[in-house]
């Protein structure tokens, strides 16, 4: 009887996850059809921090424009839809939480909303300075011809990192909460962090390290000192 109650409560927890992937999918799908009706705009919005001389979108082949426009309705859709996407998981995991911690969940989400939203706008004012560092590794002589798929996947690619980059006060938190991490553990390690901040910092915003890795830098060991304080007064 009891094999049998948990078979009956393994297939209703599968068949939940089966349901909230199913939703997850059909909130991607109508965004990136909205997506994909807003591509032109979005195209010019991508261009503009390209440098005004020395660089020039090219189109390769005849379906390329196609596929960019496809390829923006994909991210704009994982974007748009990022709230229905962690409400979906948050749902997910909340019968397995308690009372005290279930009331986390919307705190909690508007925070991992805001700070993804907050990280491709971060990684939009920085594009700039990606792009002429690494356009500063043209030969002399030769002009950068940049493919559109090419410039659009680097530039969806980069504000996406932002913008999961971001996420890690969350999951920090979360992580505390649960009993996995704790103060005491964290706070001894500040150096530890310093240092990781900074080498993803470097990696994450190739260019001007002042201006690129320094600002990114210091917004993430903000979140991480905000958080650090939050568990103080928290606690588990």
């Amino acid at each position: 009887m009891r094999d049998d109650e948990a078979t009956m409560s393994l297939l209703e927890h599968l068949e939940e996850l089966r349901r909230r992937i199913i939703i997850i999918a059909l909130a991607i799908l109508a965004c990136a059809v909205a997506g994909f009706f807003l591509a032109e705009p979005i195209i010019i919005l991508l261009r503009a921090p390209l440098p005004a001389q020395g660089a020039e979108l090219i189109q390769f082949s005849v379906a390329e424009a196609f596929g960019v426009q496809m390829q923006i309705a994909l991210m704009s859709g994982l974007v748009l839809a990022m709230p229905v996407i962690l409400f979906e998981i948050w749902a997910f995991v909340t019968p397995g939480l308690t009372r005290g911690e279930r009331r986390l969940v919307w705190p909690l989400l508007g925070a991992a909303v805001v700070l993804f939203a907050g990280g491709i706008v971060l990684g939009y004012l920085l594009i700039p300075v990606a792009i002429n560092f690494l356009l500063g590794f043209s030969l002399p002589g030769v002009q950068a011809l940049l493919g559109l798929s090419e410039y659009v996947g680097f530039i969806t690619t980069f504000l996406l990192a932002f913008g999961l980059a971001l996420e890690f006060p969350v999951v920090m938190y979360l992580l505390a909460r649960l009993g996995i991490l704790s103060y005491a553990f964290l706070s001894k390690r500040r150096r530890y962090a310093i240092l990781v901040i900074a080498l993803f910092a470097v990696v994450i915003t190739p260019g001007d390290i002042v201006i690129g890795s320094a600002t990114l830098a210091i917004i993430m060991y903000g979140l991480f000192e905000i958080t650090l304080q939050l568990i103080r007064m928290l606690g588990r």
